[in-house]
């Protein structure tokens, strides 16, 4: 899998905006205000930073060795998945439907009722 696929994937959800907050290289995908994916683009193979439940966490982590506790992130809460050709693209997909689930899920009521109705304005 690569950078444009997820990419493209990520912002195909509501409420998604990506930019470039900490350098050219590091890209943040979010879903209203918060993060959902953030990675390093220039990195070979692409590894991809995504929040998960921590208790899935750790059995993802022992299941699969391409998943590993977040790099610089909270790692309870964060993986680093590395796209090595391990994991299937489904599996991958599903791990970023379950980053932006988590994420949407503690969005401000305000901020998820004004993505749901399509009308968040996303804001650097």
């Amino acid at each position: 899998m690569d950078l444009e696929t997820i990419k493209k994937y990520c912002l195909s959800k509501k409420g998604t905006s990506c930019y470039f907050p900490f350098d050219e290289y590091t890209m943040v995908i979010r879903v209203g205000s918060k993060m959902f994916v953030l990675m390093n683009i220039n990195n070979n193979p692409l590894g991809i930073n995504l929040k998960c439940n921590p208790y899935m966490a750790i059995d993802l982590r022992r299941d699969f060795p391409s998943i590993k506790p977040g790099y610089h992130m909270n790692k309870a809460h964060w993986n680093t998945v590395t796209l090595d050709g391990s994991l299937p693209e489904d599996k991958i997909f599903w791990l970023i439907d379950l980053s932006y689930e988590l994420v949407f899920n503690g969005l401000k009521k305000a901020e998820k009722k004004s993505i749901l109705e399509g009308v968040f304005k996303a804001n650097d």
